[in-house]
């Protein structure tokens, strides 16, 4: 299965090992364990017609239906991205600077599964989160999730600040927007073909949707407040711009896992 998947998968024996695991409703671990177990008739039937839609390029995580996301089972569809292990970046971010501040307005622009509002909710339940979307199917995933975990959010479809009016009410904005230029050809590389484009890309640059989040959040944000951003590996210079044109003061970059510019940030002068 594993020289299957090596034309589609970077991780063909990972890939394999999860779906197999998955037919037969058991853990990783369990086949660590029992190596010599043959699978029915049924595991095995279940466990072809997964690489096969493996090998037509669907993500290991819409054949689960799951991700892991700061230790939360995430439910995810085609209708969200899957959630990736350097977007943890930006939680910790964002609970860093929010450690000082008692029940913190949090607004999340882009939730898709909701990965990281349910990530930011698990860690401060005393905050109130409002997380946005414009894209239906994706709400209906987040709202699922936040059930599953029992973790209450405020869930509002919105073209990002269309459906949130005007006026200082967050102590924090954050948001993992469509970052990747609409003729970059790693669209069409790994996972990213059979994502929804409208969440990996914004228009010929990359940066219309942070331009917008940026312009408009400053008016969004109490004095003190912090708006912190994920963007691509080369765009960090160019969100510094922006940040610093809108007004921002303390301006900081973080770098991922890899150690490449991932996080962005700035705070409305108090």
């Amino acid at each position: 299965a594993g020289v299957r998947l090596a034309r589609c998968s970077d991780t063909p024996r990972l890939d394999a090992e999860l779906l197999l695991a998955h037919c037969l409703g058991r853990d990783r671990a369990w086949l660590m364990a029992w190596p010599e177990r043959v699978p029915d008739v049924a595991g095995r039937e279940c466990f072809e017609a997964l690489l096969r839609r493996r090998e037509q390029g669907e993500p290991v995580a819409y054949l689960l239906g799951e991700r892991e996301f700061w230790s939360l089972p995430l439910a995810v569809t085609p209708d969200t991205l899957v959630p990736r292990p350097e977007t943890e970046l930006l939680v910790e971010q964002s609970l860093a600077l929010i450690a000082g501040r008692e029940r913190p307005r949090i607004l999340e622009l882009g939730t898709g599964s909701g990965a990281i509002a349910l990530a930011l909710k698990r860690e401060r339940p005393d905050a109130g989160i409002i997380a946005t979307d414009v894209s239906p199917g994706a709400l209906a995933v987040a709202r699922r999730n936040a059930g599953t975990l029992g973790l209450a959010l405020g869930f509002i479809l919105s073209d990002w600040y269309q459906a949130i009016a005007p006026g200082p009410r967050f102590d924090l904005i954050v948001s993992n927007p469509p970052y990747i230029a609409a003729g970059d050809t790693c669209l069409q590389q790994g996972d990213l073909p059979a994502e929804p484009r409208q969440a990996l890309c914004s228009g010929p640059s990359g940066l219309e949707a942070l331009r917008i989040i940026i312009e408009g959040a400053m008016s969004r944000l109490v004095p003190g407040a912090a708006l912190v951003l994920e963007h691509g590996h080369d765009q960090h210079e160019s969100v510094r711009d922006l940040l610093r044109q809108a007004g921002f003061g303390t301006l900081r970059m973080e770098r991922d896992f890899s150690g490449l510019p991932r996080v962005s940030l700035g705070l409305k002068p108090a």
